[in-house]
């Protein structure tokens, strides 16, 4: 059958028309239905059990979105808030901040990095980058503003080559290092956190890293910069100017003021994450969100920022802690002593504290001590914990030798004008040493006695035999020290004695009758 040309046409516009609207439903139909299966995913993550708020009298923490999210206080790693924190997940351009953490640690900000054909080419182009080219060359300090700024990819394996040599080299640098700062669930397989089912890590072991990034203060500074600039150079022509899409820095739509740093993280797999540092009178908290959607990263970091502000406080141990026994022995404990110029022998560290719940007394924490310390001028560890939950430790130090002495008539100590604070130090109990001296010198004491007693004293026995044979041995054992001359005499004088008896006739009585 013939089919006329313009019939034709007609039947392949129609054709046409048709795979061009069922396209546009799909289209419209497939966002709808990827929107419907975040929903469903995010309500599932919210009903999710929140380990932390399983503990006894602790402070019940915000329903977050995120699949794994933690709070931890950052001097003492205590964990304030816990969802799924041991989940291993894909933490995205969150790895940088290992990245950038070894780059500071091993690199002087004036070192000049090239970039190789692998570095550039290696990425995906659709992922992040500031389109350096192959040849060019960046200071180090560019590189990490790069990095924590625009989070370029390229560079982040610009900078492990120059480390290691090849991206794979500083992969296991990356996770030595990671281990160094007590991560458990990670491993790590490029610098820039792009997809590989082989590259995970957890929210504790991100904040574990978070700890070393957010206390170097020239990696807190990068991360919250808003632009990056990188002017030309004879080795790079473009002049490089881009903005940071993390919200929560200033001018972004979830500005925190109490921001210290923060590096933000997305691909398709692992969806919006995020690791941040925020610090208020004193108290500066580390917050960890995984697999979230955004822009409920930022509103979950702020309402574990805002947790654990409100419910917890620091807590200096030397100034709280009254006595503490060690070994129960009861020989030292923090009382001045009776000679009160008296130098301790341990100190409680002067900066050691604990983060506690508001609703809770420092009574209701409980200590354990141990010897085992890699601190040369440390003699032990006390760790504190509340309902079995760690909340910080203390050293016990060797203390310093000190120059001030004591005078009766003045109980002051002259400073140069300056009042010395109070120092909490742990001192010997004299009583109770002196008394222990004076308890085990009278036992000596009388142990001598005894001795002396039963060596001199002389029983009297019914068995006059024994008698004799008893005094026999000890006359046996008495050194024979008498001259020799004199015994002679002796002898000479007894057989005289004798000689004489002899001669001697009795007394005869004569019988009258």
């Amino acid at each position: 059958m013939k089919i006329k040309r313009s019939n034709f046409f007609l039947i392949i516009k129609r054709s046409l028309l048709c795979s061009l609207a069922a396209g546009l439903f799909f289209a419209q139909s497939l966002p709808a239905f990827a929107e419907d299966e975040i929903e469903a995913r995010l309500a599932a993550q919210r009903a999710m059990e929140v380990q932390s708020n399983t503990v006894e009298n602790w402070p019940t923490g915000p329903t977050v979105s995120a699949e794994s999210a933690i709070l931890i206080e950052a001097g003492t790693g205590a964990v304030l808030y816990a969802k799924n924190i041991h989940e291993k997940e894909y933490p995205a351009s969150t790895t940088k901040i290992l990245t950038t953490l070894i780059a500071a640690e091993e690199c002087s900000l004036d070192e000049i990095v090239t970039f190789s054909h692998n570095a550039v080419f290696s990425i995906d182009r659709s992922s992040n980058h500031i389109a350096i080219d192959e040849g060019e060359e960046l200071t180090m300090e560019q590189c990490l503003n790069a990095i924590l700024i625009r989070s370029a990819n390229e560079v982040s394996n610009a900078v492990a080559e120059h480390i290691s040599g090849t991206t794979e080299a500083f992969a296991q640098k990356m996770n030595e290092r990671a281990r160094e700062l007590g991560c458990v669930d990670s491993n790590f397989v490029n610098p820039n956190g792009l997809p590989d089912e082989n590259h995970y890590t957890s929210a504790y072991d991100l904040a574990q890293i978070g700890r070393a990034f957010f206390d170097n203060e020239m990696l807190c500074n990068i991360s919250t910069t808003t632009m990056l600039r990188i002017p030309p150079s004879d080795k790079q022509p473009d002049n490089i100017v881009e903005s940071s899409s993390n919200e929560m820095l200033q001018g972004g739509e979830y500005a925190y003021e109490d921001l210290a740093g923060a590096k933000t993280g997305f691909t398709s797999v692992a969806r919006s994450c995020l690791v941040s540092c925020a610090e208020r009178n004193g108290l500066k908290l580390i917050c960890v969100v995984l697999k979230d959607e955004s822009p409920l990263q930022y509103e979950d970091t702020i309402s574990l920022f805002e947790y654990g502000f409100s419910n917890f406080e620091k807590v200096n141990i030397s100034q709280t802690e009254t006595k503490y026994s060690i070994d129960d022995a009861g020989f030292f404990y923090s009382e001045n002593d009776i000679f009160g110029s008296s130098q301790p022998l341990l100190t409680l560290n002067q900066d050691d504290y604990i983060v506690l719940p508001k609703t809770a007394d420092f009574e209701d924490t409980v200590s354990s001590i141990s010897y085992e310390t890699q601190e040369e001028n440390q003699a032990a560890v006390i760790t504190y914990t509340y309902h079995d939950v760690f909340i910080g430790s203390a050293s016990l130090d060797f203390a310093a030798v000190q120059e001030d002495t004591y005078s009766f008539g003045n109980n002051t100590q002259s400073a140069e004008g300056e009042d010395s604070q109070q120092t909490s130090f742990v001192f010997i109990n004299i009583i109770k040493v002196i008394l222990g001296i004076a308890g085990l010198a009278a036992l000596i004491f009388l142990l001598l006695f005894l001795r002396s007693f039963f060596k001199n004293y002389h029983f009297s026995h019914r068995n006059t035999r024994f008698a004799w044979r008893r005094s026999k041995k000890k006359h046996r054992r008495r050194p024979q020290n008498v001259n020799k001359s004199l015994q002679k005499r002796r002898q000479a004088q007894i057989r005289d004695a004798k000689r004489r008896s002899k001669k001697r006739h009795p007394i005869k009585f004569r019988d009258y009758d």
